[in-house]
């Protein structure tokens, strides 16, 4: 075979086995977050842009902690402004479920709405202490019995359908909220992952890639948070959050709202 053939023919033979591969090993990862610009990168996050890994956490950690911390108490009236329906002011949006609940329907009640944490208490036994008790960059409203079923379980992906809170799954060690609260639930996570890390009256939390972690500092499945970040960018709703708590309540924001990209830049 003279010397141009066999140019030609490992051409096409490369170009077909790329096609094949193409067509037998889909890629399966998620588009890593476009980077973010936001009106806040000059002056609050002025310390950590550029930074990648654990530089980039620490200045992120350095930042979050300057905190109005509040007490257990009054979460119940800042998540009637947090978490206020945009369609009615009388209301607040549950987590898990999307459901419009009545804000006079806060209690211990079958019917009622609670205080969740998204980074279950038991998890690193900080309890309701002003500081990850009571901080609102993870403690959502949610119904009182989609909250009991949820417990401490650890995130991940699968399970059966849980009653109450349509889209939403667990099983014996995990739960899986519905769709439209994924990403909000990764960036809850590691928010406290990034805020708590060990320097002060807390346990240092951080997240692994574990579903039975129970009163250990952790919280899993990293691996399936960074897909839901991915999965559920940042919502208005989401982004209204952050400002409320930022601007009328803690003084402090979640950089994973405001930077989404930063997950993977850390993680």
């Amino acid at each position: 075979m003279s010397v141009a053939r066999t140019a030609r023919w490992k051409a096409l033979a490369a170009a077909i086995s790329a096609v094949l591969v193409g067509l037998t090993l889909p890629t399966v990862a998620a588009t890593p977050a476009s980077a973010t610009t936001t009106a806040y990168d000059s002056t609050y996050y002025k310390n950590a842009i550029g930074k990648s890994g654990t530089s980039l956490k620490s200045s992120l950690h350095t930042i979050i902690s300057s905190q109005n911390k509040i007490s257990y108490d009054a979460v119940w009236n800042a998540l009637k402004v947090t978490d206020q329906d945009p369609g009615n002011s009388d209301n607040v949006i549950l987590l898990y479920s999307g459901t419009s609940r009545s804000k006079a329907l806060s209690g211990g009640d079958l019917g009622d709405w609670n205080r969740e944490h998204v980074w279950a208490q038991s998890h690193g036994n900080f309890g309701t202490s002003a500081g990850p008790g009571t901080d609102l960059h993870h403690l959502r409203p949610a119904d009182v019995q989609v909250n009991t079923i949820r417990g401490n379980k650890d995130f991940d992906n699968g399970g059966s359908p849980v009653s109450g809170a349509s889209g939403s799954y667990t099983d014996s060690n995990s739960f899986e909220p519905r769709d439209a609260d994924k990403g909000d639930v990764a960036r809850m996570i590691l928010y406290m992952a990034v805020r708590y890390e060990g320097d002060d009256a807390w346990a240092d939390l951080e997240p692994n890639d574990s579903v039975s972690n129970g009163s250990v500092p952790y919280h899993g499945r990293l691996s399936i948070l960074k897909q839901w970040n991915e999965q559920d960018p940042p919502s208005a709703f989401e982004e209204r959050r952050n400002d409320v708590i930022y601007g009328t309540y803690q003084g402090n924001r979640n950089p994973f709202i405001d930077h989404p990209e930063w997950v993977e830049a850390i993680w």
